[in-house]
């Protein structure tokens, strides 16, 4: 069987949730390096694989596989243990719902491109900062409303759900905008999952292509 293929950055968020992702699960990959910054994912030959020009992109079984959620949520059906999603359909949603207001309304709104389209559009660099740390505060305020009263060191619980794979990476991000994280759960919520060998192998600065 072939191993599998992570094409990724190492300061990329969403590549970050499917490092975290296929370590949980305990599934061995090669790793192939997009710097974003030097536009590495708009090559021809990578576009040819996935067409947004987008990381990650993971080729496991036979396929090409986008979006991190969809990544994530793949995984997880193909190897079960451990579960980054609750039996229970309630809780299910809740966690599912956690983890799409980062990767679907903060990250989207303060990634590379959007902030390179609002230098386009003439704002200046102090500007543009100022754009990623409100969305990513504002974000965050949500998140930890949304887990403020959850029992158990992470998320939703005493097990690590997709809703921590989100949250660590999105942490990550807000300090590179200088966001003050004023939020303790969310810290300790942090703290849980960086005890875990899974999350601390994930992380940016662990990274071969990191400079």
């Amino acid at each position: 069987m072939t191993e599998p293929v992570l094409h990724g950055y190492f300061r990329s968020t969403a590549s970050y949730r499917v490092r975290i992702a296929l370590n949980l699960k305990g599934v061995g990959y090669a790793d192939a390096f997009h710097h974003l910054r030097k536009g590495e994912q708009r090559a021809p030959g990578f576009l040819a694989l996935n067409p947004q020009g987008l990381l990650p992109t993971l080729e496991m079984d036979g396929a090409v596989l986008t979006q991190s959620l969809a990544i994530c949520e793949y995984l997880d059906e193909t190897h079960p243990e451990p579960p980054l999603l609750p039996n229970d359909p309630l809780r299910r949603a809740m966690v599912r719902a956690f983890a799409q207001v980062i990767a679907c309304d903060i990250h989207p709104v303060q990634n590379l491109k959007v902030l390179a389209r609002l230098r386009g559009l003439g704002l200046d660099e102090e500007r543009v900062s100022q754009w990623a740390a409100q969305v990513i505060d504002e974000g965050l305020e949500a998140c930890d409303r949304l887990v403020r009263d959850e029992a158990g060191p992470f998320c939703f619980g005493a097990a690590v759900t997709l809703a921590d794979v989100c949250l660590v990476p999105q942490l990550v991000n807000a300090r590179r905008f200088g966001v003050e994280l004023r939020w303790p759960r969310l810290g300790e919520i942090e703290r849980a999952c960086l005890d875990l060998p899974a999350f601390c192998r994930a992380a940016p600065e662990q990274q071969l292509d990191q400079d």
